[in-house]
């Protein structure tokens, strides 16, 4: 439920239905149900603002929106700007305010008709629904890599480009898109709202849920059309695939060293940087990549979680194993 709205130059509580009126004789009805905290009104007048009305159809909340005189800009002269009842946010367009609404109130009003999931934005549905049917009409200009949609073809570039537009205001860590600095701001929140219903798990973000969920069904919706091996994730088909066509589009700025994934070229960085992220908890050795240091914990903890069949002979890593087997190979 909202906690507050601006109505023109004062806060009003929710009370027993009631109505607004505005110079244009519109109205808007406020919904008995939610409950606001009342303010008394400032000392002088603020500019009078244009009330108009917003309503969800998940509950037939109503809020209004408010259009405050402003500055001509360019063409549009005189044109009033609009403002989030909620967050205060300024719009151009009602239509566009109208979608930003359902932010607020959560409203989904868009659904897949192959697989129910719902959305905010009739936009955001029609790249869902490419997902389907396997349509990829935005290709990227360096590496010929397609897209169901604009907005993450625009993500993908930040990747040869370097770009990253959104930093963490708390540890100044910077990303690529919006959604993963959302879901980072959660490392440190400690908030996971995403819970796994098979092993009460939780996660930061629903697409984490969702990878989480397949170790537990086994699925791998994800097929190589060259040799049928499949993969949980997307992304992991991405890079597969470039084994078979050799494309290496990641390029090392420092030595011109070419790579077949974004990651690979960061831990790479590392070699030329000497960065070294990974520290083990125990003695408090670093690594520079998260894959050493699982294997480094593994002198600590005496796990031995890779088996011989023949002989029943336990190992640390899965290389010693490839390696001890061929010893029964050549016996």
């Amino acid at each position: 439920m909202l906690h507050h709205f601006r109505f023109g130059i004062q806060r009003l509580a929710f009370a027993p239905s009631f109505t607004l009126n505005d110079s244009e004789n519109e109205s808007v009805r406020i919904i008995p149900s939610c409950t606001l905290s009342s303010s008394p009104a400032p000392k002088q007048a603020l500019p009078a603002r244009r009330i108009m009305p917003l309503e969800s159809s998940l509950c037939g909340e109503v809020a209004a929106s408010s259009a405050a005189p402003r500055v001509p800009r360019g063409k549009r002269g005189g044109q009033q700007a609009l403002h989030c009842a909620v967050c205060e946010k300024e719009f151009r367009f009602k239509s566009v305010l109208q979608v930003h609404f359902r932010v607020h109130t959560g409203e989904k009003p868009f659904e897949c008709t192959f697989c129910g999931k719902k959305f905010s934005h009739s936009g955001n549905l029609k790249s869902h629904v490419r997902t389907h049917t396997g349509e990829k009409p935005f290709e990227s200009t360096v590496c010929q890599e397609k897209f169901t949609g604009s907005g993450i073809l625009r993500q993908h570039l930040r990747t040869h480009t370097g770009e990253k537009p959104f930093e963490c205001t708390v540890c100044k860590k910077s990303f690529t898109a919006s959604w993963s600095l959302r879901d980072h701001l959660r490392t440190h929140t400690g908030d996971k709202p995403f819970e796994c219903a098979v092993c009460t798990k939780k996660f930061t973000a629903g697409g984490v849920l969702r990878k989480h969920l397949r170790t537990h069904t086994g699925e791998k919706p994800f097929e190589c059309a060259v040799c049928k091996k499949r993969f949980t994730e997307g992304g992991d088909l991405r890079k597969h695939l470039r084994t078979h066509t050799g494309e290496k589009p990641f390029e090392c700025t420092e030595c011109q060293r070419s790579f077949t994934s974004s990651g690979n070229l960061r831990t790479h960085l590392r070699t030329h940087t000497g960065e070294k992220p990974f520290e083990c908890t125990v003695c408090k050795k670093s690594f520079n990549r998260s894959g050493a240091l699982r294997t480094h914990l593994l002198t600590h903890t005496g796990h031995k979680p890779f088996k011989c069949t023949v002989c029943k002979k336990n190992f640390a890593l899965s290389g010693n194993l490839k390696k001890h087997l061929r010893t029964h190979v050549i016996g």
